[in-house]
């Protein structure tokens, strides 16, 4: 297991072509007020739609974030609700609140290789994310959860979906992700795996604690300090 102290070179990133990116609380700092306003906004539309108080309705969403890996998936399952209108709902935040991020786009731009997002949310909110830090140039393509046909991360047939769709050799490609739980199907595909670690992570407290991390290959608590180290 190593940290962003460690030298990439020596750790054997040097076959990594692709690079498949998370989006939120990856991209940017967990401890941003970004995320938290897109929790706010999932509480309010089940609550609103289901006729429930909010703290029964932040249970709810908690619950079906752990039974079926988003909020989004158990609301469709158990309730039919059309995944275009959460997401347009969820998704309609503040992104002035992130900082533009010229470190980050300086160790983009040095990194060799393709660059992808694959994230859980909407491609809409992988864009807007991006033009705010100011980094949108560097991927060239988002692979989110309608591109998935709304089965999320960690499913591994989804993985095997994005990888096919995007023509990514998993043996040449690493995922960088904030969620361990989600490195599983990527470290089983053979892709080198990057946890991207906050102690005050948002949803610290609804996942579960981690007891086997054989499937992490790096281990950093600042990607952009990770990604300068990579050569």
């Amino acid at each position: 297991m190593q940290t962003h102290n460690d030298d990439p070179r020596r750790l054997g990133l040097g076959h990594v072509d692709a690079w498949v990116f998370d989006l939120d609380n990856t991209l940017y700092p967990a401890s941003s007020s970004l995320f938290p306003q897109i929790d706010v906004r999932m509480r309010q539309f089940i609550a609103q739609r289901l006729g429930m108080e909010l703290d029964d309705a932040y249970r709810l969403q908690k619950r079906y974030y752990r039974e079926f890996g988003t909020t989004l998936r158990g609301l469709m399952i158990r309730h039919a609700i059309e995944p275009d209108a959460f997401l347009s709902y969820v998704h309609d935040i503040d992104c002035t609140v992130l900082d533009v991020a010229p470190r980050l786009d300086a160790a983009l731009e040095r990194l060799r290789g393709r660059k992808l997002i694959f994230t859980n949310g909407s491609e809409r909110h992988a864009v807007n994310v991006l033009a705010r830090l100011g980094i949108t140039r560097h991927f060239e393509g988002v692979f989110d959860i309608a591109a998935a046909g709304f089965i999320p991360k960690p499913e591994p047939a989804t993985y095997r979906l994005m990888l096919e769709r995007h023509a990514v050799d998993p043996r040449a490609a690493a995922m960088l992700e904030d969620i361990q739980r989600n490195l599983v199907p990527a470290a089983a595909a053979g892709m080198t795996t990057v946890w991207v670690r906050e102690d005050n992570h948002p949803d610290a407290a609804h996942e579960p604690e981690p007891v086997d991390l054989s499937h992490i290959h790096h281990i950093t608590d600042d990607l952009t300090a990770w990604l300068e180290g990579v050569r």
